[in-house]
């Protein structure tokens, strides 16, 4: 983006806008936003803000904060359309990535909000030593979740993130995706076995 444009106006409330399926031509559309091309973003904008909210409420469960997270996901995407690798994935998935990244952000935040409210409660039973352990291994836990997750292919994850963190069915996976069913179960199956060694646990399918 140069420096100079105009920022761009986001359209009305996400959910006037009507559920469209993104079309083959968003990658099209996203190169077009990176060149700074308004009409292109508005025209994605329309095109992926429905599966966007979708995405976004699964996580965060709030109407409200869904909404607000989707338009900082599509805000993020008029900013960095640039960054786009069609090499990684498609343009869909990328910006589900980013949608889902803003969520889980979100989620965290209101927790740790909830956990220091939590602390101050003067009922509070829980000693200083067992809050320690139980954050050190919250954090240790998520450490490791993080790393085996970069370990999956690129499909493994976009998958995996979109059934298991969106809610999404194998079927819609795969449509968001651009890619067959049974390649896509085929993926995640593969990945959940990876993950499985990686954290030493059992990951149910």
């Amino acid at each position: 983006m140069n420096g100079d444009e105009q920022p761009y106006q986001r359209p009305d409330r996400l959910s006037s806008v009507p559920d469209v399926a993104p079309p083959a031509d968003a990658e099209t559309l996203l190169r077009a936003v990176a060149r700074g091309d308004e009409a292109a973003f508005t025209r994605l904008y329309e095109l992926v803000a429905p599966r966007v909210y979708g995405l976004a409420r699964r996580v965060v469960r709030d109407p409200a904060q869904a909404e607000e997270v989707a338009q900082e996901a599509l805000v993020e995407v008029w900013r960095t359309a640039s960054r786009f690798d069609p090499a990684r994935g498609s343009a869909t998935a990328w910006v589900f990535t980013i949608t889902h990244r803003r969520a889980v952000d979100r989620v965290r935040s209101e927790q740790a909000a909830l956990d220091r409210v939590q602390r101050m409660a003067p009922e509070a039973t829980q000693t200083p030593a067992d809050e320690v352990v139980e954050q050190a291994t919250a954090r240790l836990q998520r450490q490791q979740v993080r790393r085996c997750i970069k370990t999956l292919t690129d499909l493994q994850r976009e998958a995996i993130t979109l059934a298991y963190y969106g809610g999404y069915t194998y079927q819609q996976v795969a449509q968001l995706l651009g890619a067959g069913l049974p390649t896509v179960k085929t993926r995640m199956r593969d990945g959940l076995i990876r993950l499985r060694d990686c954290l030493g646990v059992e990951v149910s399918a």
